[in-house]
Formats: C-alpha cells, sequence, structure tokens
C-alpha cells in the first residue's frame, strides 16, 4: 500500500501535470480513453484560437473521483506540451453563479426580481462597472435569472447589493460557511494553495471592491477548487473531497447552503443553457447545466490575457459528471461561452453514462 505511482503512469504519458508526493493508495482513478479524448479535444482547441494554455478536469459527482485531468501549455507556435502545474492561481470568472446562491441564501432576493441593467455602465463608487454588450446599450431590466444567463455583471452585483450591501464582510463570512475555495490540498496535485480572498477586513479593501469581488476578482483560486464548488451544487449541496487514487469518499462539507437555495440556482445553471448565452454548451447526448465565464487576469506590456472558462455537470436530473474547462489567451476574441463550453460538449459527447 506504500508505492510510489507518478500520475504520468496513470496518464499513459498523455499528461505530465505530476505529483511526486507518496501515494497512500495505488489505484488510479482515471480513465484512459476519456484522458485521451479530453487531451485531444483541449489540444485542438487552444491551437484554434491561439491560446497560452488550458485545463480540463472531469470528476464523478458522487465519489469526487477525478477521471481525466489534463493540462497543456504553449510549446511553440503551433504545438502544445504538457503543463506540470495544477494549481494554478488566480481569479475566475465562474463567480457569478456562487456569488448569487450566497444572495438567494439570506432570503432577501429570488431568481424572479427584476433588476435594472441599464444602459450596459454601472458606476460604483466612482469606477465604471461594465457588461459586455455595453457598447450595445446594455440589456435595460432583467430578472436575476435572466441576469445570470445573459452574464450581466451588473445584474448580479445590484443582486449583491440588495443582499450584503449593509454588510459586505457577511458575503464572505457566507462564502466561507458554503466551504468556497476549499480543498487546500489534493493527494496527487503539487502546491495546491488554499484560496485567497481579499475582504473588507483588509487594510487596501475600498468601497468599491465589493462590485469586483462578487463577479471574480480580489481573489487567487485554482480550477480544481471551483469544480469542487460546482460539483457540490451539481450534488444537492453536498460538497466531496477530489480524490485521483481510489479511496472512501471524503465530505468536505455535508450541506453548503439550503436546499432551496441549491435547487432554485440549479434551476438558473438549466436555464443559462437552454435560453442564455451558454447554449453551445448543449449536449444531444444529454441535458447540461453549468455557467461561462470570461476574465481578464492579467495586463502586461499591453497584452491581455483573459481566462475563459465552463464549469458544468450532467444529466440535470441526476449528475454523474462535473467537468471545468479553464483556458487562458491573450487577446481578443475571448469568450468562455463560445471556447471553453465547446470543448466541455465535445468531452461529453465522447463519454459513456
Amino acid at each position: 500500500m506504500k508505492g510510489r505511482l507518478l500520475i504520468s503512469t496513470i496518464m499513459i504519458g498523455l499528461v505530465s501535470c505530476q505529483s511526486k508526493q507518496q501515494a497512500t493508495e495505488t489505484i488510479s482513478t482515471i480513465d484512459s480513453t476519456l484522458q485521451t479524448n479530453a487531451t485531444a479535444i483541449l489540444g485542438s482547441k487552444l491551437s484554434e484560437i491561439n491560446a497560452q494554455s488550458g485545463q480540463v478536469i472531469v470528476m464523478e459527482v458522487q465519489t469526487g473521483q477525478i477521471k481525466a485531468i489534463v493540462g497543456l501549455t504553449r510549446k511553440d507556435s503551433t504545438n502544445y506540451q504538457p503543463c506540470e502545474n495544477f494549481s494554478v492561481w488566480q481569479s475566475t470568472g465562474l463567480m457569478h453563479p456562487i456569488s448569487l446562491l450566497a444572495a438567494l441564501e439570506t432570503g432577501k432576493v429570488k431568481l424572479s426580481d427584476k433588476v435594472d441593467t441599464g444602459n450596459g455602465i454601472y458606476q460604483v463608487h466612482g469606477r465604471e462597472l461594465k457588461d459586455h454588450n455595453w457598447h450595445r446599450g446594455g440589456y435595460g431590466e432583467l430578472t436575476v435569472q435572466e441576469g445570470l444567463a445573459a452574464s450581466s455583471n451588473i445584474a448580479i452585483y445590484k443582486t449583491m447589493e440588495k443582499a450584503f450591501g449593509d454588510n459586505p464582510q457577511s458575503y464572505f463570512d457566507l462564502l466561507a460557511n458554503m466551504s468556497y475555495g476549499k480543498p487546500d490540498s489534493i493527494t496527487g496535485i503539487a502546491n495546491l494553495k488554499p484560496a485567497h480572498f481579499v475582504t473588507p477586513k483588509d487594510n487596501n479593501w475600498t468601497k468599491s471592491d465589493f462590485a469586483w469581488s462578487s463577479i471574480g476578482y480580489n481573489q487567487q483560486i485554482s480550477p480544481v477548487q471551483i469544480l469542487t464548488f460546482y460539483n457540490a451544487i451539481a450534488n444537492d449541496g453536498k460538497m466531496i473531497q477530489p480524490q485521483l487514487y481510489k479511496d472512501s469518499v471524503v465530505v468536505i462539507n455535508p450541506q453548503i447552503v439550503s436546499r432551496a437555495g441549491i435547487d432554485s440556482l440549479k434551476k438558473a445553471l438549466v436555464f443559462n443553457i437552454t435560453n442564455g448565452l451558454c447554449q453551445p454548451a448543449k449536449s444531444d447526448k444529454t441535458t447540461v447545466a453549468g455557467k461561462q465565464g470570461t476574465i481578464v487576469v492579467s495586463t502586461d506590456n499591453g497584452n491581455t490575457v483573459y481566462s475563459v472558462e465552463f464549469c458544468g455537470y450532467f444529466p440535470t436530473d441526476n449528475p454523474k459528471y462535473s467537468i471545468i474547462v479553464s483556458i487562458n489567451k491573450t487577446g481578443l476574441p475571448a469568450s468562455g461561452g463560445l471556447m471553453a463550453s465547446d470543448v466541455f460538449r465535445q468531452i461529453v459527447d465522447t463519454m459513456n453514462f
């Protein structure tokens, strides 16, 4: 039971994103066929959109077993090679549903509430918060559910103002109670760090920060930690520890929020696929739910790096698997809904379940 096993061996040499930690269990969770397919699909998309790097992780909802884990980074202008880091730490464009879940849990908002997003530009303590369609005049009035499906930053922030405006710290306290950002470590993934958030308790906090925190900035988190949270949504609120070696199921949090809040958000995540901006994630094979996101992760010498992401689960009536796709690319176009969700859909279509 103390044999040493490298993830590079588990992954039949296709991915070298390995940990050199001692494994306590020598039976891999990886599905070699799925690993191969996911590697090919991600690599093709990275080449197509001229991306810098990308990750795909496929996990079983009930057990937390990781069935595929792929990381690729640019080798040269046309080729990609396996990466060595699954603990990438950056902001996330997948925060909208998580913030909405926290707001729903307060009981102060519901999906049918109306919110006015105006012309797509909203002043927040001297800073401009914009929707992606601000140059086309914005969305005007939407329901909260429609705002999520439209990826409206303004709709989400105005909902957060209603729920937490008088006490922003209570939002971060609720995120902690929800175990957002867990786990702090996973056997087989090297250098995974606890997620980090800027909160009102920090000296560098400003009044406008709450708006940007609620849409995914002012935090550092890895894709596998985001996937863990979305997997808990799929699992009716039960958060499971991800695992790369077959072992007993470990529960991080038996119920992250109320079942009513989970049910409402699951409804919204289905609506996002059927009626929202993420219809490219639709599969002819099964029903899916999830959310796309696009966020700026760095700007250097005039080059803006975007993270385009999608995280979802399926089948929606009895979720078996959850998947996260996270791609970093320089410059526009950059769209989680068009780019990352297409990788998700292609992987779903190759799977048997």
